[in-house]
């Protein structure tokens, strides 16, 4: 059996720091090296944006200078373009019922959501969100990112996969792994500055992925954020990561959440 790592242990592996240079030792016999320990960063918020409560958000994507959301649940799962500045609803559409709306992301000028169960996913066009056509693909459908000319899909495993954005046939996959351990229950994905970051379900943290390999190369923890809104649903959890490429801003939400945050990155010694 491959020894995984549970989410919640997450912050264990971050413990890794050069012994104290005291005394030398004996030589030992030669070992298997360590792997490094992964640098550990927290959010700091710059601005706070009104995000609807009731929206289960299952992905979130910055396109043309607007924001694009997918939410879940049966009957009540959509693909949204959203205002940043009021959180307000301008366009929407359904996701067939009894299908539950999961990841989205965007390719050239359209959007594309998965759906959990079913294998569907959804091509929408960016600017009217009129549909323009189903895609199938096998396995369950959890986060979705754009990666270049490729889409990468999570599904709540320790694999990334990545697709052919017209078919959704499968490419290649990756094992995600921290400090060599595969690390499941990957979330919603987005593509920042060339690395994978993916919310990791139900805990506070987002890590960052190098897409060659799948090693996790940074850990970030936005437990400030789930502390600010202080849920009281168990199913309202950190999920939610869209990144600004023109304007550098990266934002970061929740299921169920009121609130949005525009956050940076700062290491978590600062």
């Amino acid at each position: 059996m491959i020894a995984r790592v549970a989410p919640l242990a997450l912050a264990v592996l971050l413990i890794g720091a050069a012994p104290p240079q005291a005394q030398p030792t004996p030589p030992q016999p030669q070992a298997a090296p360590t792997p490094a320990a992964i640098p550990l960063f927290k959010v700091a918020v710059v601005a706070r944006h009104p995000h609807d409560a009731r929206a289960f958000t299952q992905g979130l994507v910055w396109h043309d200078g607007s924001l694009f959301e997918s939410t879940g649940k049966e009957g009540r799962s959509e693909v949204r373009h959203v205002s940043l500045a009021d959180g307000a609803v301008r366009a929407r559409q359904a996701i067939p019922y009894p299908q539950f709306g999961e990841g989205l992301a965007r390719y050239k000028d359209t959007l594309v959501s998965l759906t959990w169960r079913d294998g569907i996913a959804y091509r929408w066009n960016a600017k009217s969100l009129k549909p323009m056509g189903t895609r199938r693909y096998p396995g369950e459908g959890w986060g979705l990112a754009s990666l270049g000319d490729q889409l990468v899909l999570s599904d709540g495993t320790s694999a990334l996969r990545f697709l052919d954005p017209d078919t959704l046939a499968e490419r290649r996959r990756v094992t995600v792994t921290v400090r060599g351990r595969p690390i499941d229950q990957l979330n919603e994905l987005e593509t920042v500055g060339g690395e994978i970051f993916a919310n990791v379900w139900q805990t506070d943290y987002i890590v960052a992925i190098d897409p060659a390999d799948g090693h996790v190369t940074r850990i970030i923890d936005a437990g400030a954020l789930s502390r600010e809104i202080a849920p009281n649903d168990p199913d309202a959890v950190l999920n939610g990561i869209a990144w600004d490429p023109a304007g550098k801003r990266l934002f970061v939400t929740g299921k169920l959440w009121p609130k949005l945050f525009e956050v940076t990155l700062v290491p978590a010694t600062e």
